[in-house]
């Protein structure tokens, strides 16, 4: 499996920006797809967008469709979230995670997880 480390999550005002950002160690890296996931309390894990290995096809959530971007860097085994017009219901623990040669958009289809990093988007 690869490991995965995220960075980058804090508090922002409504109309912000953030970028995450999840540095992976392991073997292969450009034949993983990688996802970013949320959850907010109460709630369960969702989907925010994926991005096929070596950054082929990305997919997004309509909620996020237009306002977020994911990204990968192959050579620097680093995926990214780029997150644009925050709303306070953005507001959640985001999770990056790792799918080996997989095309699954749902939480359950991807193996491998960061730790989780907070976003608080605030009005």
């Amino acid at each position: 499996q690869v490991q995965l480390v995220e960075s980058g999550g804090g508090l922002v005002q409504a109309g912000g920006s953030l970028r995450l950002s999840c540095a992976a160690s392991g073997r292969s890296f450009s034949n993983y797809a990688m996802g970013w996931f949320r959850q907010a309390p109460g709630t369960e894990r969702e989907t925010v967008g994926t991005i096929s290995w070596r950054g082929s096809r990305t997919y997004y959530a309509d909620s996020v469709k237009g306002r977020f971007t994911i990204s990968r860097v192959d050579s620097k085994s680093t995926v990214y979230l780029q997150m644009n017009s925050l709303k306070p219901e953005d507001t959640a623990v985001y999770y990056c995670a790792a799918q080996l040669f997989g095309l699954g958009t749902t939480a359950a289809s991807f193996g491998s997880w960061g730790q989780g990093t907070q976003v608080t988007v605030s009005s």
